[in-house]
Parts: C-alpha cells; sequence; structure tokens
C-alpha cells in the first residue's frame, strides 16, 4: 500500500505544470478529493484507489476536475505559500478554487482554528458541497463543529467486514436510483451515533433483522444503523456513507453511481428532497 500511495504521489508530482504555468480555465465544476490521514488510526487499503475511483469518476463524466490531496494544505481561505529553494511561493489555489470536497480522512487530522473555520464555512456561507466516506466520520472527534455538519460520529463497527442486507429508505434520491430496495453489501459495517433524524435524510439503513444484535459491541437498542444520509448545512449540502472499507467495493458499478450521483447533488447539478423524517413502523 506504500508502493502503491507513492506511486500516486509519484505521478502526481511528475505532472505539475512547468514554474508558473496556469491551466486553462474550466467550464466544469472543481472537486477537492481531501484524505489526509495524519490524524492517525489504522490506514486503510481502499484510499488510493478511492481517490482513483472519484477522480476518474469526473473526467469520465466531463462534470468535474478533481485535485487529489493526501495533506490538508487546501484546507484554507487564506493565502499559502510555500518554501521552495530559499524562496517563498504562492500556492495559486485554496478552498475558494472549489465548488466541493470528497473527504476520506480519519482521527484528529491537525487543522489550525483557522482551517477549521474556513472549512465550516465553504459549506454553510458559501453554499459549497461536502461528500464523505467511511471513516470521514471517525474524523475530527474532538471537534464538534464537525460532527454537526457531518451529521453523526461513528461508534464502532461491531460485527467487522460481513455480508448485510441493506435497506433502502429513499430510493427517489438521485445516489440511490440503482439499488433495488433491499440489497447485501459486504464490508464492514458502521454503527453511528449523536445522530437525530430531525437533521438527516437517512437514505440507506442495515437490515438488523438479519445480522447478530446481541454481538459485542452493538451499542444501539432501537435497531437504526443509518448507512448513508443527506442533509443541509447552512446554505451546503453534505452526503455520508459508511461503505468503502473494501477495495474491491469501489469497483462496483452501482456504488461507483452513488459516489457520483452524491457529487452532482452536492454541486447543485441536480436537487432532491432531503427533509428529515423519522423512521416510521412501515419501514422497520
Amino acid at each position: 500500500m506504500r508502493f502503491a500511495l507513492g506511486l500516486i504521489l509519484s505521478i502526481m508530482l511528475s505532472a505539475q505544470p512547468p514554474q508558473g504555468y496556469r491551466r486553462p480555465p474550466s467550464n466544469r465544476k472543481q472537486v477537492l478529493i481531501w484524505c489526509d490521514m495524519q490524524g492517525g488510526g489504522a490506514y486503510h487499503e481502499s484510499v488510493s484507489h478511492a481517490m482513483a475511483v472519484i477522480e476518474k469518476l469526473g473526467r469520465d463524466s466531463k462534470l468535474y476536475d478533481a485535485y487529489i490531496r493526501t495533506d490538508s494544505q487546501f484546507i484554507t481561505k487564506q493565502s499559502v505559500t510555500v518554501k521552495a529553494d530559499g524562496r517563498d511561493w504562492r500556492v495559486s489555489k485554496n478552498l475558494n478554487s472549489f465548488d466541493a470536497i470528497f473527504f476520506y480522512g480519519m482521527r484528529e487530522i491537525p487543522l489550525s482554528d483557522q482551517q477549521k473555520a474556513d472549512l465550516l464555512s465553504f459549506v454553510k456561507a458559501d453554499g459549497k458541497g461536502f461528500v464523505a466516506a467511511h471513516t470521514a466520520d471517525t474524523a475530527f472527534m474532538e471537534w464538534p463543529e464537525f460532527g454537526e455538519m457531518l451529521g453523526a460520529r461513528f461508534d464502532g463497527h461491531p460485527w467487522g467486514i460481513i455480508e448485510a442486507p441493506i435497506i433502502v429508505e429513499d430510493p427517489s434520491f438521485p445516489a440511490m436510483k440503482q439499488f433495488p430496495p433491499v440489497f447485501p453489501m459486504k464490508d464492514e459495517i458502521y454503527q453511528a451515533k449523536d445522530f437525530s433524524r430531525d437533521k438527516i435524510r437517512v437514505l440507506l439503513r442495515l437490515d438488523t433483522s438479519k445480522v447478530d444484535m446481541k454481538h459485542q459491541g452493538v451499542n444501539r437498542t432501537d435497531g437504526d444503523f443509518p448507512q448513508a444520509w443527506a442533509k443541509t448545512y447552512g446554505k451546503g449540502r453534505v452526503f455520508f456513507c459508511a461503505f468503502g472499507h473494501e477495495t474491491e467495493l469501489w469497483d462496483q458499478p452501482a456504488i461507483q453511481t452513488m459516489w457520483l450521483e452524491a457529487i452532482k447533488w452536492s454541486l447543485g447539478l441536480s436537487d432532491a428532497d432531503v427533509t428529515p423524517r423519522p423512521l416510521s413502523d412501515s419501514r422497520r
């Protein structure tokens, strides 16, 4: 995996344009793929492939240009400079350059207070998109406002990697239309906490009738295990899906469609009703 990540970084560096070069203006949306793992935790083998898939989805669809970063340098609205060859060079991009973020990070990524404020403002005030995968709900556990923006927090994966049935709660949401009403998913199934159905629109949830609810680590007693949801945060749009631990999952057409449609929605290229709603008895 170190080799794979190193290869991606080598390609990125070798593809850098000459000093002073400016890419021609593009009429496509601009998406930052932000996969900072500096916060610690178990590195996920799927991360490098996930970045490549999200970049390719934008290129193939011609809907957005993607910029892959494994650091948090662009997570600011301030001017960014770096030292190189004994000189200060101004970095040409920051959050103001992007229309949405695809985030696959984890734990306590080191951001300054200013960076945190700028990230929240990017979504809440500027009306930009934030699409997050798998470990994203483990990130910034000590930063309450991030949890409020995302909509829930990680509370373990009691069953580890299992194949379990997933219920589509909202088949009308653009990223859900390709799924049947119930479908099997083999992945690391997450348990969420600190969420309220008064604040998020749940799109996918675990069918708990088919899994061991007495397994060690199962903390919820209400049978409500969301696996994907959408919400607004101020003017912005937020989407999260817990899937993504298994590398092979990123190659499944239905999953790729989910991520592409989620990104499109976050960019305002499609619309959906994300009014929060309760888990009714008819949908249990």
